[in-house]
């Protein structure tokens, strides 16, 4: 039977150098709820702003084994099969972590902020701890963690992943009542797959209008994004190419 991580990291830092300094994930099924929870070292040293986000000082990772050493990795290891599904929210920035690592991903992704800019297309935020106050889930937070043994902090990998344990429920609801002839762990798998209309620009001159009102006002400009700028985010790459795309019919 397929097994669902729920998993989260914590880090030294956002920075391509940047190592895992919390590794943190539940494993749930038959009925069962595993928890590995671990901290490891790094010869990255943790900047104060990670410092800020997670309060990991350079003192609780002292002892750690390194992150390949640690349980949790070698856990992993064994469930990363093709059967097995992992769950992330944000899932390029923790996957890109442990392939630094040396893990290669073979189990089906499923990233619920990408899902959740699909299903909750219209919320002003998609980040979890914004859905952890807007769908009122720290209420069930301490009953949760009593169960399972778990500490709950936010910016804590094991912490955020009792968070996304109860965020993924409610997803899955959704995904449920909006697809309603699918299998809903398969479309968050489909949908973590799926390019995101991005509706209104939320940058430079164009900021707070439409990206559809752009496109009849000032193609140029679009055109131009497309051709000069490198770091374009993929989403929104692939929302001015449908815009200019009709535009031009």
């Amino acid at each position: 039977m397929a097994k669902y991580i729920i998993l989260d990291t914590e880090t030294t830092g956002a920075g391509e150098g940047d190592r895992i300094i919390q590794l943190g994930y539940m494993v749930l099924g038959n009925g069962d709820i595993e928890v590995q929870n671990d901290f490891c070292s790094s010869d990255v040293p943790i900047s104060f702003g990670a410092m800020e986000v997670h309060h990991i000082t350079p003192d609780m990772i002292e002892d750690k084994p390194e992150c390949t050493q640690t349980k949790a990795y070698k856990r992993l290891l064994e469930l990363n099969t093709e059967d097995n599904y992992i769950i992330i929210h944000n899932a390029p920035f923790d996957i890109g972590m442990l392939e630094k690592e040396g893990f290669v991903l073979n189990m089906k992704l499923i990233d619920t902020l990408r899902c959740a800019k699909h299903v909750y297309e219209d919320e002003e935020a998609h980040r979890l701890q914004y859905f952890r106050y807007k769908m009122g889930l720290y209420k069930q937070e301490e009953d949760e963690a009593k169960k399972l043994g778990i500490e709950v902090k936010a910016h804590d990998a094991i912490g955020d992943v009792l968070t996304l344990k109860l965020f993924l429920s409610e997803l899955r609801k959704s995904v449920q009542g909006k697809f309603r002839d699918e299998n809903p762990v398969e479309k968050m798998v489909a949908l973590t797959k799926e390019p995101i209309f991005v509706k209104t620009f939320r940058f430079g001159k164009y900021k707070g209008k439409n990206l559809s009102d752009v496109a009849l006002e000032d193609a140029g400009y679009l055109r131009w994004m497309l051709k000069s700028m490198d770091t374009l985010d993929e989403d929104l790459k692939y929302s001015i190419e449908k815009v200019l795309s009709h535009e031009t019919r």
